[in-house]
């Protein structure tokens, strides 16, 4: 029998999600385990597999549209029903029996101007005739180049959204349209304040939510290190040299975020309302910048991997992240997150935590910098690390012991080879 398929709650605490695609058309069959449809998140694009055989019999929530959770998003069929079954248990559950039409694009979703009154326009000459008091839209810029050559705005054709008067529609007036009444203004530079509208996707919402709660209602505090990394990445050059599986820095920095939990256990925290939960293993996220924002993966059980498995690891979590592949399960969990703006050329910056986790590692670009080694002025290569800490998980004290460790473990890295 036909039954409702309904917006699954695919992210832990989840009010609202938004169907990305359907993989599956109107009409056509799929079977147990197929991928139905993926849903945007605010950290990854979650494939919906099939629980069963059946026929998409219709869809009840478009691409793009948010839905919320356990809402209506299809109508599933077993084979050899159709539209009879579809519009009964469509009445039955009081629901739209009006197919869905996919969203508009952002440029036709622009509010109309208010005057149902239809101009007549003239294409050859880019001029209109409206009834008298309905309301023309035009840009400033638009309005101070009709007065300085003497035009009526009434009368002029507008190309902008929805018929709003623009700059080149005034200039067309001297090419061809109606002669001008006054002489051109001298040359200048303008700006016409246009802009290109970018919907907002429900990933960049719920990251920008949760950014935003994060950064008012969890009290940051930062500490800074500079650590030399000659040692770090030389060691790096030669194991890639010989090695078949290769290492990024990341991974490197990885493996010493690990090692300094090992050495102060008790910064491998989180804070939650009722209890101060700290973990037996560590399990660290690394954030990946992906074509619809930042997605953390998170990588399990870093302490109890070698450096070529956790390069292995690391490496197809970071391919599956920026392609929108991740599993939820990899998404979730993590005391501790590292992010890295180095390749960009970054010297230096601090993050936003990542709730509930306690404390987000930022890492700068490695830049030849002047030190003392052993009394002596030289130079070496120098990373800046800003560490963020939840203050409700972690005192000053105890980030700053963390903080030392993994500077040790990251300026002497030949344990990592054990």
């Amino acid at each position: 029998m036909a039954t409702i398929m309904r917006m699954p709650a695919v992210l832990a605490n989840a009010t609202e999600a938004v169907i990305s695609k359907w993989l599956v058309a109107e009409g056509a069959s799929f079977a147990a385990g197929d991928v139905l449809a993926e849903v945007e998140t605010d950290k990854a694009l979650v494939e919906v597999p099939a629980e069963v055989n059946g026929v998409l019999g219709r869809y009840l929530a478009a691409p793009g549209s948010t839905t919320l959770v356990g809402a209506p998003i299809a109508v599933l069929l077993k084979a050899g029903e159709g539209k009879t079954e579809i519009d009964a248990l469509l009445a039955e559950q009081n629901l739209a029996t009006e197919p869905v039409v996919a969203p508009t694009s952002a440029a036709a979703a622009v509010a109309a101007p208010t005057s149902t009154v239809q101009a007549v326009a003239s294409v050859s000459t880019g001029q209109v005739e409206r009834p008298t008091g309905q309301r023309v839209f035009s840009s400033p810029l638009a309005r101070r180049l009709a007065k300085e050559r003497g035009l009526d705005v009434s009368r002029i054709a507008g190309s902008g959204p929805n018929g709003r008067i623009v700059r080149r529609d005034i200039e067309a007036q001297g090419q061809g349209g109606v002669p001008t009444a006054a002489a051109p203004a001298p040359p200048r530079v303008t700006s016409t304040g246009a802009y290109t509208a970018i919907a907002h996707t429900g990933m960049r919402r719920a990251i920008a939510r949760r950014l935003t709660e994060s950064k008012s209602t969890v009290p940051h505090f930062y500490l800074v290190a500079e650590c030399r990394v000659d040692e770090l990445l030389s060691m790096r050059q030669k194991w890639n040299e010989w090695a078949p599986k290769k290492v990024s820095v990341n991974d490197l920095i990885i493996k010493a975020v690990a090692g300094a939990f090992q050495d102060v256990p008790d910064a491998n925290v989180i804070w939650t309302p009722e209890e101060l939960r700290r973990f037996d293993d560590i399990d660290i996220a690394l954030a990946v910048a992906a074509p619809n924002g930042l997605v953390t993966p998170v990588i399990r059980g870093v302490n109890n991997l070698r450096l070529a498995e956790l390069g292995e690891v690391t490496a197809d979590l970071v391919a599956r992240a920026r392609a929108g592949r991740l599993k939820q399960d990899e998404i979730e969990g993590g005391s501790f997150s590292v992010t890295n703006l180095g390749m960009y050329g970054t010297q230096e910056f601090s993050a936003i935590l990542n709730p509930p986790q306690s404390a987000i590692l930022a890492v700068g670009a490695a830049r030849p910098e002047p030190v003392v080694i052993d009394g002596q002025l030289g130079i070496a290569q120098v990373i800046h690390f800003t560490l963020s800490v939840d203050h409700r998980a972690i005192d000053g004290a105890l980030a700053a012991q963390w903080l030392a460790a993994f500077t040790t473990r990251i300026e002497s890295p030949f344990w990592m080879l054990l």
